[in-house]
């Protein structure tokens, strides 16, 4: 027997050759094995609606004794630990590119979906107000975590002033970025796993300095809810080798939507300073567009408009 791998390659081999119940229960043990490896075989059977004789049939076929032996096999697997380049293999590794495609977004709209499910209302809303009435809002995501750290930054100091985004390659500098954050400031750290300590630490500085901390991360299980009062929880599963980071977006995107909402004044006239700004200095290089038929034209070449802030 192979070591670690041996019952999805079972799958793999066996896979072509199975009924549409059983190539059902295959699909399912590819993309959910750290969760199957839990379940009785009738537990599966239900999951999937079909028999629980069809799963002991199923492990049966893959030449294990009963349905026993297949989930010893799936246990010492996901202990194996699978790398990221061997979960990229066994999850699409016989898919063609379209399949590929209509899986990975499948999985991205499940993961919003359970976030709209499971997000705590109560915690959102506390998360606008303190936002809000913040004196400074700091903001922190590192590795993967950056471009949503970004993203919040740009579009909240729209909304409001005062709001820093802490850039750093060691603690030392975190801290002092924000030597100044008090009890009426409010620290927002973004981190999905791999957690990161940098953001941990500073977290647990703001929480010692008496400011409000808001985690967005992806569990009740996360360590980045230690030192937060506020808790923002967002799906995001390893679909390969890149973090699926889609449902945290959405999160902040709709948080930001209703920051806007609750300071529309505000935005309006941010918007306005920003537009007179961008049309004075010429930052979109209006003296060098032609308009024709409301039809952009630059250098002979029709284009699209070109959103704000993409400049």
């Amino acid at each position: 027997m192979k070591q670690e791998s041996d019952v999805l390659a079972r799958i793999g081999d066996h896979y072509q050759k199975m009924s549409k119940n059983h190539r059902k229960i295959a699909e399912y043990i590819r993309q959910n094995y750290d969760e199957a490896v839990f379940m009785t075989a009738a537990k599966l059977g239900e999951t999937l609606g079909i028999s629980e004789s069809t799963v002991v049939r199923f492990a049966s076929g893959l030449g294990y004794d009963g349905y026993p032996g297949f989930q010893k096999a799936l246990e010492d697997c996901v202990r194996g630990k699978l790398s990221s380049v061997q979960k990229i293999n066994i999850k699409y590794g016989r898919s063609s590119q379209s399949e590929v495609l209509t899986s990975v977004l499948t999985s991205d709209m499940e993961k919003i979906r359970d976030t709209m499910e499971h997000l705590d209302s109560n915690a959102f809303e506390t998360a606008v107000k303190t936002i809000l009435k913040a004196e400074t809002v700091y903001i922190m995501g590192l590795r993967s975590n950056e471009p949503l750290a970004g993203f919040l930054h740009f579009y909240l100091n729209m909304i409001r002033g005062n709001v820093v985004l802490l850039r750093s390659t060691s603690i030392s500098e975190t801290f002092e970025q924000m030597i100044r954050i008090h009890e009426r400031d409010c620290f927002i750290g973004i981190s999905f796993p791999r957690y990161s300590m940098r953001t941990l630490k500073a977290m647990e500085f703001a929480n010692d300095r008496n400011a409000s901390v808001i985690a967005i991360t992806d569990s009740v299980n996360s360590p980045m809810n230690l030192y937060s009062s506020c808790n923002l929880l967002a799906r995001s599963d390893m679909v390969s080798i890149v973090d699926s980071l889609v449902a945290p977006l959405s999160l902040i995107n709709a948080l930001v939507v209703a920051l806007c909402l609750k300071c529309p004044q505000e935005v309006k006239k941010n918007l306005e300073v920003l537009e007179n700004a961008w049309n004075n200095y010429q930052v979109y290089m209006n003296d060098e567009i032609d308009y024709i038929d409301e039809d952009a034209v630059l250098g002979g070449m029709p284009t699209v408009d070109i959103p704000a802030g993409m400049a």
